[in-house]
């Protein structure tokens, strides 16, 4: 097994090896980040260089696409690299998968990014890819390759139980996520506490512009989660925190896989009713380590178990639970 890094995602990348050498077996040696140079020209081209022989190896390069255009570039030169080097397997690990929304035709004449995307990926040499929340679920049919879907709902679940809020809810920002937030309120609902449902209607006016929510379901009384895939503005998630309240509910927080917070996204969050926003560390921000509202939770260990289960041929099939 040899682990590399792309630029972006470095440090994701050292607690996943940190994660795989801590649960190593006795007949194991601890694995170190593989060598890999960026070779960068002055008219913005780059070149990856592998710095070691992966000749015979499986090659696992983690690397999110965000901000997508340089970082799947970087991506997918670097798989091809080391297919060229005789790599015997390449796996690309993508935290945070860029171009998800653009999962169908939702209107005449655009492009459907994500079915582009899969089709590079394999191109490039790509054996297998491994990713987590997909915006749509039907974007792993894209892939003629394995892909390795894993859920936030691994970090997410234990930190919602340990809150231990009462009368507690689940609230999907939009119709799209309703089934998200089914699969979490089953899963707090089966320890015994009687968790509902709400669904947040919304209508846009283009994107990244919500025009107006509508809250369908027991809200009055509640302390409500929002449970996303990501939060790109957070237009759309603090908009519904203050229909939310507005209809009653004692607290509204919220989970979400993916924290882009482009924008304005942050000074929404703080002036918004959001008491607090649990995101991952699929998409780095060293700089919220101390925000009063942004809970940081680390994905890295569940990538290292997938890795380490992949590489030996164990099942994963517990690890698919949302």
């Amino acid at each position: 097994m040899e682990i590399f890094a792309c630029r972006e995602s470095k440090d994701f990348a050292c607690k996943v090896i940190d994660s795989v050498n801590a649960n190593l077996r006795p007949d194991e040696l601890p694995i170190h980040l593989g060598d890999l140079e960026i070779n960068q020209f002055s008219d913005g081209e780059f070149q990856p260089l592998y710095a070691e022989s992966v000749r015979g190896a499986t090659v696992f390069i983690i690397q999110s696409t965000v901000p997508p255009a340089d970082n799947l570039m970087e991506l997918l030169l670097c798989i091809d690299a080391a297919k060229r080097a005789s790599a015997d397997k390449v796996i690309a690990v993508i935290p945070y998968f860029g171009w998800a929304r653009q999962d169908r035709k939702d209107r005449p004449r655009v492009a459907i990014g994500a079915k582009l995307v899969a089709n590079l990926l394999t191109a490039a040499g790509a054996d297998r890819v491994m990713t987590c929340d997909l915006h749509a679920d039907q974007i792993q049919g894209f892939f003629d390759i394995p892909l390795d879907h894993v859920y936030a709902s691994k970090v997410f679940l234990p930190a919602i139980r340990s809150l231990d809020l009462p009368n507690l809810a689940i609230a999907a920002p939009d119709m799209g996520g309703a089934k998200r937030a089914n699969s979490y309120a089953k899963s707090l609902s089966s320890e015994g506490s009687d968790c509902g449902v709400i669904i947040c209607h919304k209508t846009r006016e283009k994107a990244n512009v919500v025009a107006e929510i509508r809250a369908i379901g027991d809200v009055e009384g509640k302390n409500i989660i929002i449970i996303d895939d990501m939060i790109d503005t957070a237009g759309t998630l603090c908009k519904a925190a203050d229909v939310l309240m507005s209809h009653g509910a004692c607290s509204v927080r919220a989970c979400a896989s993916h924290g882009l917070l482009s924008g304005e996204a942050l000074q929404r969050i703080q002036d918004s009713s959001l008491k607090e926003v649990f995101i991952t560390d699929t998409i780095p921000h060293p700089e919220l380590a101390s925000d009063p509202k942004i809970r940081i939770i680390s994905m890295a260990p569940v990538f290292a178990r997938i890795i380490d289960k992949v590489y030996n041929y164990e099942p994963i099939s517990t690890d698919f639970v949302y």
